[in-house]
C-alpha cells in the first residue's frame, strides 16, 4: 500500500489524503456522533415530557383525598336527596335528563337518566361526591337511543 502510495503524483497523494479525511469524519460523524445526537434529543424530550406531566400532578398532591378515612362534607345534610339532585342537576344542565328520582333510604336515592351527556353527568357526579359526601352504590349505563354521540341513559343508586 506505501509503495502504491509513494508511486502516486504529488497531486495525486493530496486528492488521496483529502478523501481518506472525508471518509473518516463522515464515519465519524454518521456512526458515532449521529446516533448519540438523537439518544441525548430523544433523552431530554423524554426529561421534558415527565417535567411538564409532575407539575401538573404537583397541585393535585396536596388536595385531599375522600377515602372514607377524613371527615365527609356536611354541605346538604338537613336537605332532602331528592332536593340536592333536583338542584345539582340544574347545575350541571341535566335537568332534562332527568326521568325519576325516587328516596330507597334515609341517606341514599335512585335517580334515573335518560338521553344525558356523559360528561356531564360524571361531572355532576364528582360535584355530588366533593360537596354532598355523596357516591354512586350501584349503576347501570347504556348508549341512548338517539343519534348524538356521548349521549347514555343510567340508572344510579347514590348513597351518603
Amino acid at each position: 500500500m506505501r509503495d502504491w502510495f509513494e508511486s502516486l503524483a504529488e497531486r495525486e497523494r493530496v486528492m488521496v489524503i483529502t478523501a481518506a479525511g472525508f471518509v473518516a469524519f463522515a464515519v465519524l460523524y454518521f456512526a458515532i456522533w449521529l446516533p448519540f445526537d438523537r439518544g441525548h434529543k430523544t433523552t431530554a424530550a423524554s426529561v421534558d415530557m415527565w417535567r411538564s406531566s409532575l407539575a401538573e400532578l404537583r397541585p393535585l398532591s396536596g388536595r385531599p383525598q375522600n377515602s372514607g378515612s377524613g371527615p365527609a362534607p356536611t354541605a346538604g345534610r338537613n336537605e332532602s336527596l331528592v332536593v340536592i339532585i333536583d338542584n345539582t342537576l340544574r347545575q350541571r344542565a341535566l335537568k332534562s335528563a332527568l326521568q325519576r328520582s325516587q328516596p330507597t333510604s334515609a341517606n341514599g336515592i335512585r335517580v334515573e337518566l335518560e338521553n344525558a351527556a356523559f360528561d356531564d353527568l360524571m361531572l355532576w357526579l364528582g360535584d355530588l361526591d366533593n360537596t354532598y359526601g355523596m357516591q354512586v352504590q350501584s349503576g347501570n349505563f347504556s348508549r341512548s337511543a338517539s343519534d348524538a354521540a356521548g349521549r347514555v341513559n343510567s340508572s344510579l343508586t347514590l348513597e351518603r
